[in-house]
């Protein structure tokens, strides 16, 4: 198996060869990668996915220990009223 088919982020099927396709067309942060290819958007919210970014972009020149900074999980919560969960908002 080649190392570009190795999945980096399993949530959103993103491999190797994904990321560094994306860090090739101008991505060098661990966002500007996540916007281009949705590693770091599935269920884990880039826990595992986001740490191997971050070292393809070290081993590639792009950022250093010092400049690499994690991206914060997004939770695809949002707080909303009981009302807008179903009905008109009307006892019966």
């Amino acid at each position: 198996m080649d190392d570009r088919d190795i999945l980096i982020c399993r949530c959103e099927e993103v491999t190797r060869a994904d990321v560094l396709r994306a860090i090739d067309q101008g991505c060098h942060t661990v966002e500007s990668v996540k916007r281009a290819t949705r590693a770091g958007m599935g269920a884990c919210q880039g826990r595992t996915c986001g740490r191997l970014i971050q070292q393809i972009l070290m081993s590639r020149g792009f950022q250093t220990p010092e400049t690499i900074r994690a991206d914060k999980p997004r939770f695809p919560i949002v707080p909303c009223d009981v009302d807008a969960l179903g009905g008109d908002g009307h006892e019966r």
